[in-house]
C-alpha cells in the first residue's frame, strides 16, 4: 500500500445495500486503533505532527502519516502547514471530529462502567464451557 493510499479495501462477498456499505466503511475507519488514539489526542487541542508521534506509543511515523491523511480526507481533522524551515504541520479536529471524540469518550465511559461485569460473565462462561473458552 502506498503512503497516498487512503481508501478502505472493499469487502469480499458481493454488493450490499447503500446504507450497509456506508456504515461498514465508516465503522472500519473509526474502529481502527490508530484512528481512535489520534482522535483522542487531537481532542485535547491542536497538535503538531511530532507531538502526536510522541504522544501515541507504538505508532510509526508512516502509520501516523496515513492516519492523519485519512482523518483529513474524511473531514474529521484539518491540517495546516506553515512555510518554515523545517516545515511545521499542525492538526486539529473539525466539528465532526469533535463529535466522534465525544462518542469515543462515551464508549470508554461505558467500557469502564461494565468491564467488571464482562469479566465476571467471561469467568462464568469459561467455567460452564471449558472447551469453548
Amino acid at each position: 500500500m502506498s503512503v497516498a493510499h487512503t481508501q478502505v479495501t472493499p469487502q469480499a462477498g458481493g454488493p450490499c445495500g447503500d446504507d450497509d456499505c456506508g456504515i461498514r466503511e465508516v465503522l472500519d475507519r473509526i474502529g481502527d486503533k490508530w484512528t481512535v488514539l489520534v482522535v483522542m489526542e487531537l481532542s485535547k487541542g491542536v497538535r503538531r505532527f511530532r507531538e502526536l508521534h510522541r504522544a501515541i506509543p507504538g505508532i510509526s511515523q508512516r502509520m501516523l502519516t496515513l492516519t492523519t491523511r485519512r482523518l483529513c480526507r474524511d473531514g474529521l481533522a484539518e491540517r495546516t502547514a506553515y512555510p518554515t524551515i523545517p516545515p511545521q504541520v499542525e492538526y486539529h479536529l473539525t466539528p465532526m471530529g469533535r463529535s466522534l471524540a465525544e462518542a469515543v469518550r462515551q464508549l470508554a465511559d461505558w467500557s469502564r462502567e461494565h468491564k467488571d461485569g464482562m469479566q465476571e460473565a467471561r469467568a462464568r462462561w469459561d467455567a460452564e464451557h471449558p472447551d469453548e473458552g
